[in-house]
């Protein structure tokens, strides 16, 4: 069954759906040593089945706290940005069974990371923050923890703030802006990310 599946998603280019599909099909399977397939399927050339892996890690990890040890090593590490998005929907599962009010030290731990991927893995992962439970009633903290990295030296991760930071804004404008007006304009990644928060 596994090399049919293997052969399957590395066809396909773009996407999530099939990979999900694929690693449903893999879990469902209680004889099949997941983990330990997952860590083969990270080692893959193809990064079709490395987004398998990282799928199949965050459907572990609620559970297996070796699987998450294993996205915030080495799947954060990882060069390929289809690999990058796969890590923060697997970063939203964990959230997501375990709870996003008691996985908030885990959340922060990872917005502190030095690795931008890990960083935008949970920014990205939790959008649409208020969205989601216990950040709907809580927006100002969702607010707090996005613009911790306002002033990161990687784009691709303050675009990700920025983004977020807009999002929440279309029903929590005024809180948003109350954040925004505390930011130093003159610091120009700051100001990048200001532009993308308030899409002007």
């Amino acid at each position: 069954m596994i090399p049919s599946i293997i052969n399957h998603i590395k066809q396909i280019e773009h996407g999530f759906k099939h990979i999900i599909t694929a690693g449903d099909q893999i879990l469902a399977d209680q004889g099949t040593p997941h983990f330990n397939l997952a860590l083969q399927f990270l080692a893959d050339n193809s990064y079709q089945v490395r987004m398998l892996a990282t799928y199949i890690l965050g459907q572990l990890s609620p559970t297996h706290p070796e699987a998450l040890q294993i996205l915030e090593t080495q799947v954060a590490e990882d060069q390929n940005w289809r690999v990058q998005e796969m890590l923060a929907k697997a970063f939203d599962q964990y959230c997501q069974v375990t709870g996003y009010e008691k996985s908030l030290p885990v959340i922060k731990k990872w917005l502190s990371d030095p690795h931008p991927n890990m960083k935008r893995a949970v920014t990205e992962g939790l959008r649409i923050w208020t969205g989601r439970p216990y950040f709907k009633d809580h927006p100002h903290t969702a607010i707090t923890l996005i613009s911790v990295n306002k002033s990161a030296d990687s784009e691709y991760l303050r675009k990700s703030v920025g983004n977020a930071l807009r999002d929440i804004s279309k029903k929590h404008r005024q809180e948003v802006l109350d954040e925004l007006s505390t930011w130093d304009l003159t610091d120009k990644k700051v100001a990048f990310t200001h532009q993308l928060a308030t899409g002007k």
